[in-house]
This record gives C-alpha cells, structure tokens and sequence, in this order.
C-alpha cells in the first residue's frame, strides 16, 4: 500500500515503526509520530487509546506482517528457488537499502526487543510474535524446497538470527561487508540441507 493510499490510523503505525528503525522506542515520541504521518496530534488518543505502548505494538507487528509478505515476493522472483538464493534475497533488501540510503535505520522489530524487552511485557511479546510471522514463511518455503520441516524450522530462526546481526555489524561498520560475508558463508550450507536444490555457485564463490 502506497503512502497516499494509508488512512491516519494506518500511517501513523507506518510512522512509528520507521521512526522506531530510525531512533528506537525511547527516543520515539508521539509528537513525533504525529508530524510525520501529517496526522493531528489529538488524533492519537482517537486512534490508540493504549497510548505510545499500544502505536508501538501495531508498528512491531505491521513489521511481522511486512517482513512475512517480503519472503512471498522474494519467492515469486525466483526462476529456480534454493534456500541460499532466499537467504540472499533477503540480505540484498538490506545491502541495496544501506547503499542508498546509509546505515541510520535498522530493524523496528530489533529496536523493540533491546528497548522493551525486559519493562514493557506486552512489547516484548509483540516482538516475539513478529519474529515468528517472518519465520513461519521462510520456514514454509525451505521445506517446499525440500528441507524436512523440523530441520526448515531451525533453518528459518538461523536465517533470521543471522540476518539481524549482520543487520547490526553493517550499522556499527557503516559497511555492507558483514552482510555480504553471511549471504557467502551461509548460503552452502543452507543448500546442502535440501536434497532437491543445488547450490549456487555464484553464492558460494569465496
């Protein structure tokens, strides 16, 4: 959905979460959020009566579902899908982002889980649940490829789990080279865990 296109409500989700990205959720204040959606500022009480906790936790979790819908167009890409060339795909959002862009904004979901975690129980259980929607689809794709399910499942939550750190070493090296080396390193093996695909060679080239 285009900005244009989101009503109030919707953008200022859409405005918490890449503030979030940007700034964390400490430093992301409803002011803010306001001004960026071009929503009035009373409109937030209308919208989220939960207050900052409540726009916090539909931006986690409009993160959850736009990370999931990300793997069906990654999917839909693919001539010949491989689990190294899904993993790639997803790295590649992220290069093709810092290279345009910098290195200012990260993962929403990620900024959450270090900021509220431990003190705000419904956050952090919105983060889980987001991290879990983007699992379950790659998971879904791998054992498609041929990967047995319970093994698909453990590669989806390695895949994950390796993308966000790169995801954090890109932004504290102001480089895409921690990103490039997990999409290297990782997608060999990650193809010898489905029988019915091949490796890359280009993926798996030193």
């Amino acid at each position: 959905m285009a900005t244009g296109e989101r009503g109030p409500r919707e953008r200022m989700v859409f405005s918490a979460a890449q503030l979030i990205r940007r700034d964390g959720v400490t430093a992301t204040g409803l002011r803010e959020v306001a001004e960026h959606a071009g929503a009035p500022r009373g409109s937030l009480q209308h919208y989220f009566p939960g207050g900052k906790e409540q726009l916090v936790n539909e931006a986690v979790e409009w993160a959850g579902r736009y990370a999931s819908a990300r793997i069906a167009r990654f999917m839909a890409a693919m001539a010949r899908p491989t689990p190294g060339r899904l993993f790639a795909a997803m790295v590649r959002q992220w290069t093709e982002e810092f290279e345009a862009t910098g290195f200012d904004r990260g993962c929403p979901v990620a900024a959450a889980t270090v900021d509220c975690a431990e003190s705000v129980t419904s956050t952090r259980t919105a983060a889980a649940a987001a991290f879990a929607a983007w699992r379950q689809p790659i998971a879904r794709e791998l054992a498609a490829m041929g990967v047995p399910p319970r093994k698909a499942t453990a590669l989806a939550t390695l895949m994950v789990s390796s993308l966000e750190g790169a995801i954090l070493l890109a932004r504290a090296e102001q480089s895409v080279r921690p990103l490039r080396t997990v999409a290297r390193e990782l997608a060999p093996y990650l193809d010898s865990c489905a029988p019915r695909t091949r490796p890359d060679p280009c993926l798996s080239a030193p």
